[in-house]
């Protein structure tokens, strides 16, 4: 399995770059992300993804960080799931939003990538759900974790998942208003909640 390269950028497409590896220009394909990483002349390494196919060419995927590639092989495992579906999962969703939509079971993340069903991305859901962990450093005993989470910004995120918001946008609605009013970490939950509607455009 080739795992990784490094080499000369000689050319770049609109779905692959063409990387010099002693003296062998490889054809990878990769993510509007990763190419947009690389630049002509200049040198570049790649985690990769070697996919063989019986009836024609293997194919070389590249990406510029290692959790891109961890997803697209645990995608293509899933039987159904061929390697450009993987590739357009990623060129939709950065690693961090593939792993929060499977934490939240959301359906409709999967669905924004074209090709992708309802059926589809319940499937993708039910088969990686435990499969792909987020690996975080261990802190260095002693050291601070960071601040927790204000008890006021736990409550107001449950009251708009209850209104019907998904979790992901009401913790991004809650974090960017704590951010840019840090005072509310103090006010009451339904002050915090009024301002947080106002960001998400009302209530439902």
């Amino acid at each position: 399995m080739i795992s990784s390269i490094r080499g000369d950028v000689l050319h770049i497409g609109a779905d692959h770059a063409v990387v010099e590896v002693s003296g062998f220009g490889l054809h990878v394909s990769a993510t509007p992300k990763t190419l947009g990483d690389l630049r002509p002349g200049t040198e570049a390494k790649l985690h990769t993804s070697f996919v063989p196919r019986q009836d024609d060419a293997p194919l070389l995927f590249g990406f510029s960080e290692l959790a891109e590639r961890v997803i697209f092989t645990t995608l293509v495992a899933i039987s159904g799931i061929g390697p450009r579906m993987a590739l357009a999962v990623l060129a939709v969703h950065t690693p961090a939003e593939v792993h929060r939509a499977i934490a939240e079971s959301d359906t409709a993340a999967f669905t924004k990538v074209p090709g992708i069903g309802k059926k589809t991305a319940q499937r993708i859901l039910l088969e990686l759900a435990g499969k792909l962990v987020i690996d975080q450093p261990e802190a260095p005993e002693g050291a601070s974790t960071g601040p927790a989470e204000p008890e006021v910004a736990a409550q107001v995120r449950e009251a708009l998942v209850s209104l019907g918001w998904i979790e992901r946008d009401a913790r991004t609605a809650v974090e960017k208003l704590l951010v840019a009013e840090p005072e509310l970490a103090q006010a009451d939950v339904s002050t915090v909640l009024r301002q947080a509607l106002r960001s998400l455009g009302g209530a439902r």
